[in-house]
This record gives C-alpha cells, sequence and structure tokens, in this order.
C-alpha cells in the first residue's frame, strides 16, 4: 500500500520526467518541490515505491522512471484535469466554427488535437446504423454518368458517382428514384442495407433492371459504411520525431494507424470514468500490439449516439495535459453537432 506521501513522490516523479526526459534521483526531487523531509527520506520512500514496481531505474546508479503501473496509479490518483488556456480554447472555437459538414469537422478535429498535444490524435465516427434514410436523389450529369445522393435525418450527406449499362430518359430517372426511395426512405440504415441486399438476390425484373441494380448497389455500399465503425486520424509524423521516448519499436503503432480495426477494438473496450475520460497504459495494450503506447480519450455525444475523442502517443506523456485538451474538444464537438442537429 503506498502511503500519501509516496504518491506525492510518485507524482513528483512522473511530472518531471516527463518534463525533463531524465531519470529523476532523490535530490533532484527534494530541490524542485517542497516535501520538508530529507533526501534520506525520499530515497527510502522511492525504494518503496521501486519495490512496488512503480518506479524503475533504467540504468546502473542512475535515477528513476516511471513504469506502466506508475503511470497507472498517477492517472488514477490524478487530483485533476489540467485545464486549457484561453488562448487553447480559444483556438478551439475558431478551428472547429462553420464546418462543411461532418466529414469536415472530424478532419480539422484530429488536426486540433494534434496541434495541441503533440500526438497522434484519433476520431472514431458516431455509428449511423440507427440513422433513417430521408431521401435518395438521381442526378443525371450525362449519358449513362449519375450522382447518386443519400440524406439521412442527422444531416449526413453521401454522394457517390455511378455509371448506368441504359440510356435513360427523364421517366426512367424518375421510376428508378421512386423505386430507391421506396425500398430505403424512412428505413434505419441498418434496415435499408438488408433491403437493398435481399433486392440485388432477386431475378432481373424489366428492363431497367441492370441500371436499378447498380444504382442500388452504391446506395448499399453507402448504407454499410454508415453501419461501420471508422476512424479518422493526424499526426502519425510525431511518433518518428518522438521515436526516443518509445522503448522499442514504433512500427506497431504504425500498422495500427493503417489497420484503424485495432484502434477501434481498443478504444471501444477502454473503462470510462463517470466524466467519459479513460486511458490505456504501456502493458494494458499488450493484446493489441500496442505495449509500447499509451492511448487516452474522451466521449463525445452525437445525435445517433456518442463516439470517442483520442490521442495516442508514448507512456511518457503528459496526461493531466493530454487528458484536459481531450475533453475540452470532446465537449465542444458535441456542442457543435448539437447545434447542428437543431437545425
Amino acid at each position: 500500500m503506498v502511503s500519501e506521501r509516496g504518491l506525492q513522490v510518485l507524482r513528483a516523479i512522473v511530472q518531471d520526467y516527463v518534463d525533463t526526459h531524465e531519470p529523476v534521483g532523490s535530490k533532484s526531487l527534494v530541490d524542485r518541490h517542497a516535501f520538508d523531509v530529507s533526501a534520506a527520506t525520499i530515497r527510502n520512500d522511492m525504494a518503496i515505491l521501486e519495490e512496488e514496481d512503480l518506479i524503475a531505474a533504467p540504468h546502473t546508479s542512475s535515477g528513476r522512471v516511471p513504469t506502466d503501473k506508475g503511470y497507472r496509479l498517477f492517472v488514477d490518483h490524478l487530483a485533476e484535469i489540467r485545464p486549457l488556456s484561453a488562448a487553447q480554447r480559444s483556438a478551439i472555437t475558431t478551428f472547429l466554427a462553420d464546418p462543411h459538414d461532418l466529414d469536415d469537422l472530424l478532419a480539422r478535429t484530429v488536426r486540433l488535437l494534434t496541434q495541441l498535444t503533440g500526438q497522434v490524435a484519433l476520431v472514431q465516427y458516431p455509428s449511423f446504423a440507427r440513422a433513417t434514410v430521408t431521401h435518395i436523389e438521381l442526378v443525371v450529369l450525362e449519358a449513362r454518368r449519375m450522382l447518386v445522393i443519400v440524406v439521412t435525418d442527422t444531416g449526413r450527406v453521401s454522394q457517390r458517382l455511378a455509371t448506368v449499362p441504359d440510356d435513360l430518359d427523364e421517366e426512367d430517372v424518375a421510376q428508378l428514384r421512386a423505386q430507391l426511395g421506396t425500398l430505403v426512405a424512412g428505413r434505419s440504415a441498418r434496415e435499408g442495407a438488408d433491403r437493398i441486399a435481399a433486392l440485388r438476390a432477386q431475378e432481373p425484373g424489366d428492363r431497367l433492371a441492370p441500371s436499378l441494380e447498380v444504382l442500388a448497389g452504391v446506395i448499399g455500399e453507402e448504407l454499410e459504411e454508415f453501419r461501420q465503425n471508422r476512424l479518422v486520424m493526424a499526426g502519425a509524423a510525431t511518433l518518428a520525431k518522438r521515436e526516443q521516448d518509445f522503448r522499442g519499436s514504433i512500427h506497431p503503432l504504425l500498422e495500427a494507424i493503417e489497420e484503424q480495426v485495432t484502434l477501434l477494438r481498443l478504444m471501444s473496450e477502454m473503462e470510462i470514468d463517470d466524466e467519459g475520460l479513460a486511458a490505456s497504459i504501456g502493458r494494458e495494450n499488450d493484446a493489441f500490439g500496442l505495449g509500447e503506447a499509451s492511448i487516452v480519450t474522451s466521449t463525445y455525444d452525437a445525435q445517433v449516439g456518442s463516439a470517442r475523442v483520442g490521442v495516442m502517443g508514448p507512456t511518457r506523456m503528459d496526461y493531466p495535459s493530454t487528458l484536459g485538451a481531450a475533453r475540452a474538444v470532446a465537449r465542444y464537438l458535441s456542442r457543435v453537432l448539437e447545434e447542428d442537429g437543431r437545425r
């Protein structure tokens, strides 16, 4: 059991190591922090922390650095999440103002979060599986070329180009629009995708069946994408800049960024606290091949449910500031989406 002063010593070691990237000794702790005890007493506290595997000596006769277990105890006992400065809050408001659509908003969000933290930023798309399709539109661009537009009640608008096998007149386009609208309009993305799949499994009918097949396929692909979890990311280059902070290779992190599935699984399994915050540190990520990294997340709310904003970096992370940035960005993102939903 770690004493209150032991926790204070651990906090000081984490803080100094994050700031200096140098192992921390008892003398520097006494010099930098007001413990009102001798260096010998601090050394005894550090010995207990080392016995508990909360700190370790990277080299013989060196100072000590936090272990993954030490970082976990530090995060679990954070007295407060560091608030953002007025300039940082202003940057959030300015950078995320008046997005063109959800894709633009989330792309801006990860760029902003990378700038605020200097780490890899991750934003999970909200799942649109329960969103209701409100409208299907077909716009003829040129012979056999058509723009297929799918609109949902959440405000998401999908646009895809399609090339149909038939020459269609206005009446044909109107008939196809009506057929597709009857098939999916007023239904959830999940139900719409299932109905599209059922249609495509049927035998071809009238002369418009080949064009209907193509257009239904495009809509079905879009609705399937609505159902899938996706991530938007930024800041992968920061891993190379901070490669010295990782004990081993950064390649598993780069592969996770490339694949997305691993990060989505990890983020979905992280346990959130009462404020919607979560942290998964070092060896806690071994099952996902990311034992070299820490990930912190904050939950944001969208009309169709909640999703997560996250930051990934080395275990030597400024957790109070990073959690504060993730929380502030998530709260603003929730507000933007709530206001957009009321329009």
